[in-house]
């Protein structure tokens, strides 16, 4: 199969993209579209051999479910069965959060299928604030299931030729939207009536969350009740490690590659600084973990950061590419 790329990011091309993209959804087949979180690769959720396809592309495991994107908050009554005060706390969650890089993890009604679903009791609805996505979603006139458009447990992608370096002949589209401009996926809670439970940490950080509702935090490396919550994701094929503040360089620095927050890389192979500040990091960490990983090194050191705010994000993703 031949991969093709075409452009989406000025109003005319989004809306050439979307309508070229819906019309292959329609059809059954996969898609692989940007979000403002990172790439991904969707199919008409209400398809269950669309799905088949989203999973056997990625080659993902049938337990770990997918999240949904919808058009707006209208869909959480079409899509759910949620009630009473949890219906509240969703909808004040939407609108305060959607369209935005927010995932709700509530009761599932039968309109989703179950291989969406991974078989759970739930389903993870989010409303992307990105005009491709929102332009392929109403072009479609129903959601988009659209997990990361990467092999399963890689490196999610960010940039259009990340996509094709991961599933280059394996999908007929890829709708190039440019850099997405979180570069984490999205925080994905679990909604109930009288709290939340965050199971992914992401660009809505905890504070933000307790303005709406208390939040509990789920142990990591569970069960996979949420998309994105395995204890080994995100990972380079090259070894990673990492590295506490403080910690001096490794012996075998001299042939492995370092992954920094400020400072420097003297005395490694190859080395990606980033700015100290999460904000400004998280979008350029899978970028940075791409190049090391084809840097030829024996093994990647990285330096931890901070875990205020998105910093618990940014040290999430590398916990789970070391398989801490």
């Amino acid at each position: 199969m031949k991969t093709h790329v075409i452009p989406a990011v000025s109003a005319e091309e989004i809306v050439r993209a979307a309508a070229e993209a819906a019309a292959l959804l329609t059809a059954g087949e996969i898609v692989a579209l940007p979000t403002e979180t990172v790439y991904g690769l969707g199919c008409d959720a209400l398809n269950p051999a669309a799905a088949a396809r989203v999973f056997a592309a990625k080659e993902r495991p049938a337990f770990d479910p997918l999240i949904v994107h919808v058009a707006g908050a209208e869909w959480i009554e079409r899509l759910t069965t949620v009630e009473g005060e949890t219906r509240k706390t969703a909808r004040e969650l939407a609108e305060k959060f959607w369209p935005g890089p927010l995932t709700m993890v509530l009761p599932s009604g039968d309109l989703v299928p179950d291989l969406v679903r991974s078989g759970l009791p739930t389903v993870a609805l989010r409303c992307s604030a990105h005009p491709v996505m929102r332009a392929v979603t109403d072009a479609l006139g129903g959601p988009v299931a659209a997990p990361s458009a990467n092999r399963f447990g890689r490196i999610s992608p960010v940039r259009a030729v990340h996509v094709v370096e991961e599933l280059g002949g394996r999908i007929p589209l890829v709708l190039d939207g440019g850099p997405c401009r979180h570069g984490l996926e999205s925080t994905i809670v679990s909604v109930h009536s009288s709290h939340l439970v965050l199971l992914r940490p992401g660009p809505v950080t905890i504070g933000d969350l307790e303005d709406v509702a208390p939040v509990k935090r789920v142990r990591r490396g569970g069960g996979a009740v949420a998309p994105g919550m395995l204890k080994s994701h995100y990972a380079p094929r090259t070894p990673l490690r990492l590295l506490p503040d403080g910690v001096p360089c490794p012996g075998d620095a001299a042939e492995s590659g370092l992954l920094a927050f400020g400072g420097n890389g003297d005395g490694f192979a190859a080395a990606e600084i980033l700015p100290s500040d999460a904000e400004e990091a998280a979008p350029l960490l899978f970028g940075a973990l791409r190049r090391l990983d084809a840097s030829g090194v024996a093994r990647i050191y990285a330096r931890e950061i901070s875990e205020f705010g998105l910093g618990l994000a940014v040290m999430d993703r590398l916990r789970r590419a070391a398989h801490e």
